[in-house]
């Protein structure tokens, strides 16, 4: 047996991983993957995302749609856009995602249920979850879209 027999083997190994795409290149086709993924997502929910979905909805009390829509709000959208809806979540800080503050003045979706319904339901390719394909019924996209006007914004 000879001493040079492992070499061979090894040395092709070196070769192949020398050859084959960089740390960088992997992560990059890793994200543009995840970028691909949230886009075809973000479409889905918009071919299923239905405005008459919330004709039908009825609160026995205003204060009932905004009960429900704190507890959806708490359980859903707190770790990102923070508790008062600042945009300072714990998970938004811990990944460096920006996220908007929903009590701004100039905030997109100001005075707009609808949109807020919209966006909550759709979600956003960037990092925004497509609530309506993950599980949010429209009782509750209506709820946390309402709360977000009325507690948080005071509108």
């Amino acid at each position: 047996m000879s001493v040079k027999q492992p070499v061979l083997p090894i040395l092709a190994l070196a070769f192949l991983a020398a050859c084959g795409p960089s740390a960088e290149e992997q992560q990059a086709a890793r994200d543009e993957g995840i970028r691909f993924a949230r886009a075809d997502s973000t479409a889905q929910a918009e071919v299923l995302y239905d405005p008459a979905g919330f004709d039908t909805i009825t609160w026995a009390s205003p204060d009932s749609a905004l009960s429900r829509g704190t507890t959806v709000f708490l359980y859903s959208c707190r770790r990102c856009h923070g508790s008062t809806g600042l945009g300072d979540g714990d998970l938004a800080q811990e990944h460096g995602i920006v996220m908007p503050d929903v009590t701004a003045a100039g905030w997109q979706f100001a005075g707009d249920l609808e949109g807020i319904r919209h966006r909550v339901f759709v979600g956003h390719e960037s990092e925004m979850p497509n609530w309506g394909l993950h599980g949010l019924p429209y009782r509750d996209v209506d709820a946390v879209a309402r709360y977000i006007l009325t507690r948080l914004r005071g509108e």
